[in-house]
């Protein structure tokens, strides 16, 4: 899989928060469920790999370490929702509901 985030992966990454990491895996995750609905796999798709790509940094991040449980589970649940059987009953509604709130603590701490 080629990076989708170059400048990310190059270090900025890491700059960020850890709120606002999580925001902008937000927005990768809320444009594959949109893509989803409107039934459009390939763009779904691409932009669940950038969110997994958000995320794979965002394990890699140092600053991190202590949200290493918390980060893998998202990772997890989010590939088993698009990828797999859905074992964890997630609902475009929970991934909404989880994501919210890093979304509005970024906004709210700019």
């Amino acid at each position: 899989m080629t990076l989708q985030h170059k400048d990310l992966a190059s270090g900025r990454w890491q700059e960020m928060r850890f709120v606002e990491q999580m925001a902008n895996i937000a927005s990768e995750v809320e444009r594959s469920l949109k893509w989803k609905e409107k039934n459009n796999a390939p763009y779904s798709e691409k932009a669940l790999e950038r969110a997994l790509e958000l995320l794979d940094m965002t394990l890699e991040d140092p600053k991190n370490k202590s949200r290493l449980r918390e980060i893998a589970r998202v990772r997890e649940t989010l590939s088993d929702y698009f990828y797999g059987n859905n074992q964890y009953a997630s609902t475009p509604a929970s991934w909404r509901s989880y994501f919210s709130v890093f979304t509005f603590a970024a906004r709210k701490t700019c």
